[in-house]
C-alpha cells in the first residue's frame, strides 16, 4: 500500500492509500466512492508544497486498465443499466457521473441514429462508463455501423431462434468468422487505426447480446443462449406479454409463468461455463426491471445485468411530480393525490 499527499490551493493536503488491487472499471477519483483509491485525511499545511510526497521507497501503483463488461460478468457481479432513449449527451454524461455500470444507447426505439449514438459515446467515454449500442434490427448493415463506433456491447433485438442468434454473432466476427465489413485501420473502435492490437481483442472485449421476446424465442431460449458467442440472453417483457395475446400487461399470471421457465432456460446454461467464463458454454441473463418486478427481484432470481430505467421516463416522472406539487400549493391542499395513470406504469422496450 503507498499514501501520497497532495497539495490543494486552499492550504490543505489529502492524503491518499492507494490499494495494488483495483476494485472498479471507473478510473482513479476522489468525487467517487466506487473507486479503489480511499480518502484516509485532510489537514492544513503551513508551508504548502506543489510536489507529490510519497511515504514509500518502492511504490506499486495500482492496475488502471479497465475491466470490460465481459470481465466483470465472468468475475460474478451483477451490473446496473440505464437505457437512452433521448439521444442527448448532457444525459448520458449524467448517467455516467451517476454511477451506472453501463448504458445502453437505443437505436431501436430512440430517435437518434449512427451520428446521435457518436456523441453519446463520447459522453460516456469521459466518465469511464461502457456503452452497449442496441440496434434497430438484426442486419449486417447495422451491426457494422454500430460496432465501428466501438461499444463495448451490442444487442440486436427480435432473436426468435439460434440460426438468427448465429447471424447475429457472424455480423460482429471479421472472415473468416463472420460477415463483418472491415475498416479497423480508421474507425473509432480501433482508435482510429492506432490500437495495434484490436484485431486480436476485439472478440473477447465484446459483449454480444440478444433479445428474446416473442414465444417463439422463449421456447427455443436455451439453444439460443448456447449458441457461440452469445454472451446474454436479455428478456422483453413487454413484447413477450403482446406475443402471447396479453399487450401491455408483462404483470398477467401467464406471461409471468412463460418468463420464469424462459429465465430458468437461460440460467441452467450459464451454470454450463467454466470458472472464468472461459471456454464454456451458455449465456448471462439480461433484464427489465418493471413495476411489479424491481431490480432487487431479478437480481435475487439469478439475473447479472439488470436495467432500472429509461432517461425519458425518469425525466416524465420527475416533471409531473415537480407539476403536481406546484399545482397543489396553488389550491392549498398538502393531500397527496392517490394513484398514478396507468400510462406511467410501464415503458416501451
Amino acid at each position: 500500500m503507498a499514501t501520497f499527499t497532495f497539495t490543494c490551493n486552499n492550504n490543505t493536503s489529502l492524503v491518499f492509500s492507494l490499494n495494488k488491487t483495483k476494485t472498479s472499471s471507473k478510473p482513479f477519483s476522489i468525487l467517487n466512492p466506487k473507486y479503489s483509491s480511499t480518502l484516509i485525511k485532510t489537514k492544513t499545511l503551513i508551508n504548502p508544497i506543489t510536489a507529490i510526497k510519497s511515504t514509500t521507497s518502492d511504490l506499486i501503483l495500482p492496475d488502471t486498465s479497465p475491466k470490460t463488461l465481459k470481465t466483470r460478468l465472468a468475475q460474478g457481479e451483477t451490473l446496473y443499466g440505464l437505457f437512452l432513449l433521448s439521444f442527448s449527451p448532457t444525459l448520458a454524461e449524467i448517467a455516467g457521473l451517476a454511477g451506472y455500470d453501463f448504458v445502453v444507447v437505443d437505436m431501436e426505439h430512440g430517435y437518434g441514429g449512427i451520428s446521435d449514438a457518436l456523441s453519446c459515446l463520447h459522453a460516456l467515454a469521459a466518465t469511464a462508463t461502457p456503452a452497449i449500442l442496441r440496434v434497430p434490427e438484426s442486419s449486417a448493415t447495422w451491426a457494422k455501423k454500430a460496432l465501428d463506433l466501438g461499444p463495448q456491447g451490442i444487442m440486436f433485438p427480435m432473436i426468435d431462434n439460434a440460426k438468427l442468434a448465429k447471424k447475429a454473432v457472424s455480423y460482429c466476427r471479421f472472415p473468416p468468422s463472420g460477415v463483418r465489413g472491415s475498416a479497423h485501420t480508421v474507425v473509432r473502435a480501433s482508435n482510429y487505426g492506432l490500437n495495434n492490437g484490436y484485431l486480436s481483442n476485439y472478440e473477447e472485449e465484446l459483449l454480444i447480446m440478444c433479445q428474446v421476446e416473442s414465444e417463439e424465442g422463449v421456447k427455443k431460449i436455451e439453444e439460443i443462449a448456447v449458441v457461440d458467442g452469445v454472451d446474454c440472453i436479455q428478456m422483453g417483457p413487454l413484447d413477450l406479454s403482446a406475443s402471447l395475446g396479453y399487450l401491455w400487461d408483462p404483470g398477467n399470471k401467464k406471461v409471468k409463468e412463460v418468463m420464469r421457465a424462459a429465465e430458468k432456460g437461460v440460467l441452467g446454461t450459464t451454470k454450463k461455463k467454466k470458472h472464468g467464463g472461459e471456454g464454456g458454454s451458455g449465456a448471462y441473463l439480461a433484464g427489465f426491471a418493471m413495476p411489479h418486478d424491481s431490480p432487487d427481484q431479478l437480481r435475487t432470481r439469478g439475473y447479472h445485468m439488470v436495467s432500472g430505467a429509461v432517461d425519458l421516463g425518469l425525466f416524465r416522472t420527475a416533471a409531473v411530480e415537480d407539476v403536481k406539487r406546484f399545482q397543489l400549493g396553488l389550491k392549498g391542499s398538502d393531500e397527496e393525490q392517490e394513484g398514478k395513470d396507468k400510462d406511467d406504469k410501464y415503458w416501451s422496450e
